[in-house]
């Protein structure tokens, strides 16, 4: 049975769909050179993850090969399409617990292997218009909320529906209604569900203020389905209607952003709650270096902690990966960072200090450090060092060590 909200947005859709295609540089005239003109791509990522946990007598070691087949086609009347292939390989030893594979006496390296399909979609592009329709890729702002967690081998993708409109040049809305979300630990279930099944609704309003200044205005409606071999808390207990409002502008080589979002339990969830969730964040560009400092609380409620099941976690609360779930009695990540190169290498470092929202307990400090050398155009290097120092008996002191080869073609 579709849900009330879900109808509601296939009706919006259906009565958007009206604007001009617009012709650009891969537009054909024939669905014969819809095909033939069609690009194909190949990006392989080669990457070596260590992690040396407290609560391990053994580190983990994953050395894994992700290799992504693209074949897009050309736009014919604006209609495209495009088909996305992911198969995630291990090779050396498989000496770390991938969520899949059983090997739970070693630190999680969350990237399962397997062959999935990453994207298959239709896309309808009109002047102020796109609609798409399949599995997608969606990212959100920062991705603090919806994206798709690209760091991991295996994406996060999304099947359903998605109209993007823009009725005035300083004006976008985006809707979606999603019935499944494609996990990071794909293409098979293990520890954790590969798929989230349900009815969710994506709303995003984006208006742009000024030249760098940008208002924006969101809606996630999380109705997630039980799925019986997993505990709720994995499941429904996501189901969530979260509402905010977040700001980004720069001021010459100053820059400013803050957010605000309320969130509540929905859906089938057995949880009850109403948490908060705010940011501040300040930058400055000082020609050669780049300097950030911010402040961001996801608070808690009645034992509950906000949440952001669909966010790239790994871009927040550290590389390390210790508050990709909320604690219950949230958290508040007071950081600072540092940015720069030295010749084509670019260098950051940002530090990180965690302590829970409603009990003011210390859970510890994180050194985050990263150098990325792009090569050329199709070849990146790069080197990443997480070190989290646990000031808390919930958590364990944990280093990562990632070395990363990227081949584009």
């Amino acid at each position: 049975m579709y849900h009330p909200i879900s109808r509601r947005l296939m009706l919006v859709g259906a009565l958007s769909i009206g604007g001009t295609a617009t012709a650009d540089d891969n537009s054909v005239d024939t669905l014969t050179e819809m095909v033939t003109r069609g690009k194909a791509g190949l990006d392989l990522r080669y990457r070596y993850e260590n992690v040396d946990e407290d609560d391990f007598s053994r580190n983990a070691s994953a050395h894994t090969l992700r290799s992504r087949l693209t074949l897009a086609s050309a736009s014919f009347n604006g209609v495209s399409a495009l088909a996305e292939v992911d198969n995630v390989w291990d090779f050396g030893s498989d000496d770390y617990n991938s969520t899949e594979n059983g090997n739970t006496r070693y630190p999680v390296v969350a990237d399962p292997t397997g062959t999935d399909l990453n994207q298959l979609w239709l896309r309808y592009t009109g002047e102020t218009l796109v609609g798409t329709g399949g599995r997608q890729r969606i990212l959100h702002g920062n991705q603090r909320f919806i994206g798709g967690v690209a760091w991991r081998q295996n994406e996060q993708t999304y099947d359903g529906a998605r109209l993007e409109w823009r009725p005035l040049e300083p004006l976008k809305l985006d809707l979606a209604y999603v019935y499944n979300v494609n996990r990071i630990f794909g293409p098979d279930d293990g520890a954790n569900p590969a798929d989230l099944e349900g009815d969710n609704v994506f709303i995003r309003v984006d208006y742009t203020l000024a030249e760098n200044h940008t208002l924006s205005g969101y809606g996630y409606l999380f109705d997630i389905d039980d799925d019986g071999p997993f505990a709720p808390s994995k499941t429904v207990n996501n189901s969530s209607d979260t509402f905010g409002i977040d700001y980004s502008g720069k001021f010459g080589r100053f820059s400013l952003a803050a957010a605000y979002a309320t969130q509540s339990d929905a859906g089938d969830s057995e949880l009850d709650y109403d948490a908060d969730y705010y940011l501040l964040e300040a930058g400055a560009n000082l020609g050669p270096v780049n300097l950030k400092g911010g402040y961001e609380v996801l608070a808690s409620d009645n034992g509950v902690g906000f949440s952001t099941p669909f966010a790239t976690g790994h871009k927040f609360q550290g590389w390390a990966d210790k508050f990709l779930s909320t604690p219950g009695d949230g958290i508040e990540d007071l950081y600072a960072g540092l940015g720069g190169k030295i010749g084509p290498v670019k260098l950051d470092a940002i530090y990180h200090d965690f302590q829970a929202e409603d009990s003011s307990e210390d859970f510890g400090t994180e050194l985050d450090l990263s150098a990325t050398w792009p090569v050329n155009n199709i070849f990146t290097l790069q080197a990443k060092y997480a070190s989290f120092d646990s000031d808390s008996d919930r958590y364990a002191d944990t280093d990562k060590i990632w070395f990363v080869m990227q081949l584009k073609l």
